[in-house]
């Protein structure tokens, strides 16, 4: 399969490289990074209220000390979609002082 010749797309392709299926649901992990633990919190109950991830994490990064919220989206990771997702999850993100950091699907 031909995926767009950008991030995403070089991302993808990896994986489908390595076996993974990208035609089922899976849960697509979102990371959000926060300077302030506030500002992770205030997105994160933003996000709630949003309904489009139920599951969020809370940590903090021992070696940097910024906050990151990883925030999983189950859904066929379809390029377009996918990238307006990320879109719109910094979208939110910078309304609470926060920035994306990527994505990435956990492996079996």
């Amino acid at each position: 399969m031909q995926y767009p010749n950008d991030e995403n797309g070089q991302l993808l392709a990896e994986m489908a490289e390595a076996g993974i299926d990208l035609t089922t649901l899976l849960p697509v992990d979102f990371f959000i990074l926060f300077e302030q633990k506030p500002s992770a919190e205030s997105f994160i109950k933003a996000m709630n209220e949003d309904e489009l991830a139920p599951k969020m994490e809370l940590q903090k990064c021992p070696d940097t000390g910024v906050w990151e919220v990883k925030t999983t989206v189950t859904m066929v990771p379809e390029h377009q979609l996918l990238s307006q997702t990320e879109q719109y999850l910094e979208s939110i993100a910078d309304q609470h002082d926060g920035y994306g950091d990527g994505w990435g699907i956990l492996a079996d």
